[in-house]
């Protein structure tokens, strides 16, 4: 559920620079700024900034329905730019793709605490407020109904963190979308090996001496034990073991990951972000999902294990739900197998065509 398939900011420029923008629109940003902002922990913001990329023209019929919108969320620790990449948008949203950004209107909003919204490292530190997966989706509507005018959506998805947003939207606003994809998730409260290494985290910040209650002046030693953490449930046994095949290449390759996030991540945003998952349970709530719902994990994700067998479990409850693990192969990359839309774009053409109306 983190975006563990996260690189350096220098490196998703790079490649969002180097996606095939010549198929594509090139996003515009912007920031739709919330005013007093009320979150479920009673807790409030005078102003909360949401920024935001936008690929294509909103389109909407006789009646002013908005009809070709697409919302795609991002993972932890993550933000709409890594979808501006070959292996995402240059399998989507190129003409005559399944998200042809010439005919869809395409969301791609930073969650609170993440990108350039606002986050604890602004200002505010350990005194933001304390923010949940309800707020981040409430968010999301906000900017998309008050902010951007899409009163409805052809399709909401999402990979990971923003994988789980997705089953949220569908019970939160089950009428507002034609059809939900979420990737790289699971329908159920974060517990087991899930909770425990976002807990490892957390209290090696919380606990860390330097980190100081947030006040810290730079990063704490304990951001490298979260980049560390984050390598080791990232990607698969397979690929790490074939980039890290001795012991002096394992040392090499992660010192190098964990130097990439401490240069360019913080302390405090890290800390809130994997706290947010603890509102996260759906699974209460599964049978008010109306749209048609597609949910795609792969098989050697090491947070949504399939042996678990809890997706097809409670996918079964959700009244047009479906569910597909894709098998291990040399193209799928665990966890991160979520930003590799060829492994599923096929599926994706066909939620788009069962959900046409």
């Amino acid at each position: 559920m983190i975006s563990i398939t996260r690189v350096s900011c220098f490196l998703l420029l790079f490649l969002a620079a180097n996606a095939r923008a010549a198929d594509y629109p090139p996003p515009t940003e912007g920031d739709y700024t919330i005013r007093d902002f009320k979150f479920a922990s009673g807790e409030s913001l005078p102003e909360l900034r949401i920024h935001y990329r936008t690929l294509g023209k909103i389109d909407k019929d006789d009646q002013g329905k908005t009809r070709n919108a697409i919302l795609i969320m991002h993972g932890t620790t993550g933000s709409g730019v890594q979808f501006i990449r070959p292996e995402f948008a240059g399998e989507l949203f190129g003409k005559d793709q399944p998200l042809d950004a010439t005919k869809f209107f395409i969301v791609l909003p930073d969650g609170i605490g993440h990108g350039k919204s606002s986050k604890p490292s602004d200002a505010l530190h350990a005194k933001f407020p304390r923010y949940g997966y309800v707020d981040m989706v409430e968010a999301q509507y906000r900017l998309l109904t008050d902010g951007l005018g899409v009163n409805h959506a052809r399709l909401v998805m999402g990979t990971s963190m923003g994988g789980m947003h997705t089953w949220l939207w569908g019970e939160s606003h089950p009428d507002f979308m034609d059809a939900l994809m979420p990737l790289a998730s699971l329908p159920t409260q974060i517990s087991g090996r899930n909770r425990a290494w976002r807990r490892i985290i957390i209290d090696a910040i919380r606990n860390d001496p330097a980190w100081t209650g947030g006040e810290y002046k730079t990063q704490p030693p304990s951001l490298r034990t979260a980049a560390e953490m984050l390598w080791f449930m990232s990607s698969n046994p397979v690929l790490r073991q074939k980039e890290a095949f001795t012991l002096a290449k394992t040392d090499e390759v992660l010192d190098k990951f964990v130097e990439q996030i401490v240069k360019t991540d913080d302390a405090n945003d890290v800390l809130y972000a994997l706290e947010a998952s603890r509102d996260y349970d759906p699974g209460p709530n599964l049978e008010k999902i109306r749209a048609p719902l597609l949910a795609i994990n792969s098989a050697d994700d090491l947070i949504n294990p399939p042996e678990l067998g809890i997706l097809e479990r409670e996918i079964k409850r959700v009244p047009h739900g479906r569910a597909k693990v894709i098998p291990l192969s040399d193209k799928t990359r665990g966890h991160g197998s979520h930003t590799i839309a060829a492994l599923w774009k096929d599926k994706l053409v066909q939620l788009l065509k069962d959900s046409a109306k």
